[in-house]
């Protein structure tokens, strides 16, 4: 039987198993392929269940989930509200055992980068110019495109999720890449209005939907 992209249709609870497994009702979670596949035998051992976000720390922690990386986008002449946010989030991406994709200048994505980093996180900047040597101190792998602006589609296109901290025109751009990617978009701090974005309150409530996202409970059909 192929392994599937969605957890079981009948409603059940996430466990975890003593042995380090997710299960879902008859389906396990494969987290190198971001899968959920079908249990070959009964689950015998100890569980427990948990969260879409305990669950999700606990196969970063284990080595054996696959780091497609999240995103933090927002505006380069940030404001200390957005740029304390954006710290905020970075830290509990980190946190979590996530790779965090940003932009990799200054304001919001510096911010968001720093917060990683303090946590010992893995940071990725899109560099829009020519060399490396642009990004924010924060970064621990730039990747310089020389695309400019054009490089908010890079963005997008390789993050598994998209979290808006206030922005404008580029953020936007961003915003609707990620939409047009079927990427996961959510907005804090009166981000830019996409269709279909989610709009959070706080870092608190993004949480669980990246959880979600990543662990394939909130879509039936794969990017």
């Amino acid at each position: 039987m192929l392994p599937s992209t969605r957890p079981p249709s009948t409603p059940a609870p996430l466990v975890w198993t003593e042995s380090g497994m997710l299960v879902c009702g008859a389906e396990r979670f494969d987290p190198w392929a971001l899968v959920w596949c079908p249990l070959v035998d009964d689950v015998t051992e100890v569980v427990r269940s948990v969260s879409p976000v305990e669950a999700l720390a606990l196969l970063t922690a284990s080595g054996r989930m696959r780091r497609v990386p999240v995103g933090i986008i927002g505006p380069k002449n940030a404001n200390a509200e957005q740029e304390i946010v954006a710290e905020a989030l970075g830290r509990a991406f980190a946190q979590l055992g996530l790779t965090l994709l940003t932009g990799g200048r200054k304001g919001v994505m510096e911010a968001a980068s720093r917060g990683a980093f303090s946590a010992g996180g893995v940071t990725i900047g899109i560099i829009p110019d020519d060399e490396w040597d642009t990004a924010n101190p924060y970064v621990t792998i730039p990747l310089a495109t020389g695309l400019g602006p054009a490089r908010n589609a890079v963005v997008a296109r390789a993050c598994e999720v998209l979290v808006a901290v206030g922005g404008e025109y580029g953020t936007l751009s961003e915003m609707a890449f990620g939409m047009h990617f079927n990427r996961l978009v959510l907005a804090l701090l009166n981000a830019p209005s996409v269709p279909g974005v989610l709009v959070c309150e706080t870092v608190e409530d993004v949480l669980p939907h990246v959880a979600a996202r990543l662990l394939r409970l909130d879509r039936a059909t794969p990017v």
